[in-house]
């Protein structure tokens, strides 16, 4: 069964979501996802749905990393994971701090784009993950090649603190405090 964990009103394009992740039922929605072209930096382009179940069962057995899925006016629009970098991804790559926590987001292939729409989610992400009052810091490690989100971090208050070296790529280690996220989305981030 799954449950709502956070909703928030974007005052352009309505309502988002995000609920936990039902690996079974979800699996063939998520092999689109990660499978389609537009998810190369996802990493998961050759798997099949057995190795996408999997991956998901293996996070929800994870005690330091956890997915979900995103809604869209009700209907499945992205992918959201989240973790803590001190256990997982980022061990002994970075000075973690307390309160800090790992996020990646995914937004699912769309024949229609909506102007705004990826940082719609990327702030509805963020406005869950700081609805933590524990949540200090948010800290991303995208390809480094992957211009598109380094726009879309900065836009929501990342900082760059520089690249490093994970085994699968060439990272840029970016870092978002509370306050940060919210100078830069203002009264559109949420209240917190």
């Amino acid at each position: 069964m799954t449950r709502l964990v956070h909703t928030r009103h974007d005052p352009r394009l309505g309502e988002f979501a995000l609920r936990t992740l039902d690996v079974a039922a979800d699996t063939p929605l998520l092999h689109r996802w990660v499978t389609h072209p537009k998810a190369a930096f996802w990493l998961m382009q050759d798997a099949d749905e057995a190795r996408v179940a999997e991956e998901y069962q293996r996070i929800a057995a994870h005690p330091h990393h956890d997915a979900f899925l995103g809604l869209w006016r009700g209907e499945p629009a992205f992918l959201a994971e989240r973790y803590d970098p001190s256990q997982v991804e980022l061990v002994g790559l970075y000075p973690a701090q307390p309160g800090d926590v790992g996020m990646h987001f995914l937004c699912a292939p769309t024949q229609a784009p909506v102007h705004g729409f990826t940082r719609a989610v990327l702030t509805t992400v963020m406005s869950w993950l700081f609805a933590d009052p524990a949540a200090a810091r948010v800290v991303v490690e995208p390809d480094v090649r992957n211009t598109a989100v380094h726009a879309l971090n900065a836009a929501v208050g990342f900082e760059v603190i520089g690249p490093i070296s994970k085994p699968e790529k060439q990272a840029l280690l970016s870092i978002c405090t509370r306050a940060r996220f919210l100078a830069a989305t203002g009264s559109e981030g949420a209240s917190l």
